[in-house]
């Protein structure tokens, strides 16, 4: 413990831990269903070979693959009884791929979430807590690991209980270490400063940030806790950016070089651990540890990344269509344009946006309804506001995800009573990475479905039950496209569904390579079945070259040519750097103008000024 403690005061270099272990073991073939940790018992040549990796990269701490060794979660495989076997088995992998190491390997004994909820959001007394966390300590501890890593909390009351536990059981290190939903809370929504102030005060010696979103995401944490406890001790371990699925596997985009430019960041914001989690890989460490080991080998990274992401009469009745889907018959290239809801009451800033977009010649404002489910004021009032009051055409973001029939109905005819008669239907952000991870997540339609009610229900006059709703809506339907998808056929024949069940529109992510979008068209084409509807293609503006490398290593469906993020590098100063950012969406419109229909915009960080800048050239073209 006394070498580990003063490597870990080594202010030149900051300790190197490994990666994940539950997507390498996936990888390789173990089914998440299964349970990892009785892998210790049944295969332990496969969990020592990942350890040995790991080492080998260049690792000076390995994990136990012990993360879900806790009653509650072995009972679900019927291993309960076997807690400490499964705990001290796993140390003693560890140990045995660490000995033959070049340089010193310290063993952590891993530490997960429980997999039940706690008082008051739970069933489960923080006593009972307590006492599960005891008992898979007692079980590492037969191991003799050189230190404790509680990971992967996303409750700070159950973090301080594993905390607690720990410091009543031994005087071993005990890193304890939060994970963060996409708006840099917490699943129950404590933000960084108090988790890091939380965390130090119930007795962790090392605060630390895992999972999460990728490093850019953790980088901007890890700031927020060093100036909320500035002599405490940091750990860093980002995902290898924010998952998609596709062909029924689970793909991380942010590479190795990506983690080992974001290394020397870590260890230049103060992080005295830095390492991995879900999506890293051996290769990953290795990328970290010659980045740490040699830092002019790297280019640097700045101090963190923004975030992505702040009519003409009131009409009711059926007697007004879309203006939208008038225009797209017309023939007119379309600008749409994504704004958010307000947090709150306020609506000025809202329409102060809109207001200069429509002056600008935005056709449209996309509303979104609680992105990031989080929570926001309903899109309904906003449509109906900005049609009231700017007198601008609105599309409704309506997601299925927590509402039922009855409710989906409902909000139906409320929209189209309120003037609104673009929707644009979408599955929704799930509640658990939001305001109320509690709260209810059930649908009864998926999108496919929701398009087929309305297109072949309240648009000829009848419910889902196919009892009459007095005279027919006049609903013009949006779905999501993905013009560059990771699963062409799944995305074609998911599409297909689409325009069976009577979608009118589609809307698509930011778009950078327009020939690869070009290319799947005429993939869907020769399928059989050309799109012969419009698209309303995503453009999002760059802003800047950190604005650039997030959303081509951290976003899922996006990827940027070295050509256009060499542009942005090379720009200059901040105004340069926007401005090269919106010459280069305005040459992406030209060249989608030559078989889109329009465009979907999305200002970057609520820059609607730059949207209106973009509008301008757009419309300029087109006189």
């Amino acid at each position: 413990m006394k070498d580990f403690i003063n490597r870990l005061e080594d202010n030149n270099t900051p300790l190197l831990a490994d990666g994940a272990m539950g997507t390498v073991l996936h990888e390789r073939g173990v089914a998440f269903a299964r349970s990892f940790d009785e892998l210790n018992l049944i295969d332990p040549d496969l969990v020592t070979s990942i350890h040995a990796e790991y080492i080998a990269a260049g690792a000076e701490i390995v994990m136990t693959n012990t993360f879900g060794a806790n009653r509650f979660r072995l009972a679900e495989h019927g291993l309960e009884e076997q807690v400490g076997f499964i705990n001290q088995r796993g140390v003693e992998l560890a140990r045995a791929a660490a000995q033959d190491a070049s340089r010193p390997v310290w063993v952590a004994g891993d530490i997960g979430p429980l997999g039940v909820r706690l008082a008051p959001f739970g069933r489960v007394q923080p006593e009972d807590a307590r006492a599960a966390f005891e008992e898979q300590i007692r079980g590492l501890l037969l191991g003799q690991p050189d230190l404790l890593l509680i990971e992967t909390m996303t409750d700070l009351y159950e973090a301080r209980e594993a905390v607690l536990a720990a410091k009543a059981l031994t005087e071993l290190p005990v890193l304890a270490s939060m994970t963060f939903t996409r708006d840099d809370r917490t699943l129950l929504g404590d933000t960084p400063s108090k988790v890091a102030t939380k965390l130090h005060e119930a007795g962790a010696d090392i605060i630390g940030i895992n999972c999460s979103g990728g490093p850019a995401q953790l980088l901007r944490i890890l700031k927020q806790m060093k100036e909320a406890v500035p002599g405490a001790t940091f750990s860093v371990m980002p995902n290898a950016g924010w998952p998609e699925q596709a062909a029924g596997r689970i793909l991380y985009p942010a590479g190795p070089e990506y983690f080992g430019q974001y290394a020397q960041a870590f260890a230049r914001a103060g992080a005295s651990i830095v390492g991995g989690c879900c999506g890293s890989t051996p290769a990953h460490i290795a990328a970290m540890r010659a980045a740490l080991d040699d830092p002019e080998s790297v280019e640097p990274v700045e101090n963190g990344q923004m975030r992505i992401i702040e009519r003409t009469e009131k009409v009711t009745g059926t007697d007004k269509g879309s203006e939208l889907a008038e225009k797209f018959a017309k023939g007119r290239f379309v600008v749409a344009v994504e704004m958010d809801p307000p947090r709150g009451l306020s609506t000025s800033k809202l329409r102060r946006g809109a207001e200069l977009l429509e002056d600008a010649g935005a056709d449209v404002i996309n509303v979104a309804d609680s992105p990031m489910a989080r929570m926001r004021m309903s899109p309904w009032a906003v449509c109906e506001l900005l049609q009231r009051e700017v007198q601008i055409d609105t599309t409704l973001h309506f997601p299925t995800r927590g509402r039922n029939l009855l409710r989906v109905q409902g909000d139906l005819l409320a929209a189209h009573v309120l003037g609104i008669r673009n929707v644009f239907v979408v599955m929704g952000d799930p509640t658990a990475i939001g305001d109320y991870p509690d709260a209810m997540d059930n649908y009864d339609l998926a999108p496919t479905g929701l398009i087929k009610l309305i297109k072949q229900g309240f648009n000829s006059g009848v419910d889902h039950a196919g009892a009459e709703i007095g005279q027919p809506t006049s609903f013009f339907v949006g779905a999501a496209l993905n013009l560059a998808p990771p699963d062409p056929e799944r995305e074609i024949k998911l599409l297909k569904r689409k325009l069976a069940n009577g979608a009118d529109f589609f809307l698509t992510q930011p778009v950078y390579e327009p020939a690869k979008a070009r290319e799947f068209l005429q993939m869907l084409a020769d399928s059989g079945q050309p799109l012969q509807k419009p698209v309303l293609v995503g453009v999002l503006p760059l802003f800047n070259a950190r604005h650039s490398t997030f959303l081509n290593n951290e976003v899922p469906g996006i990827s940027i040519p070295e050509a256009i993020h060499a542009r942005i590098e090379k720009a200059g100063n901040k105004e340069q750097t926007a401005a090269e950012g919106i010459k280069i969406a305005a040459e992406l419109i030209e060249e989608i103008k030559e078989w889109g229909q329009g465009v979907y915009l999305m200002p970057p960080f609520s820059r609607y000024d730059l949207a209106a800048e973009l509008i301008d050239k757009i419309r300029a073209s087109d006189r």
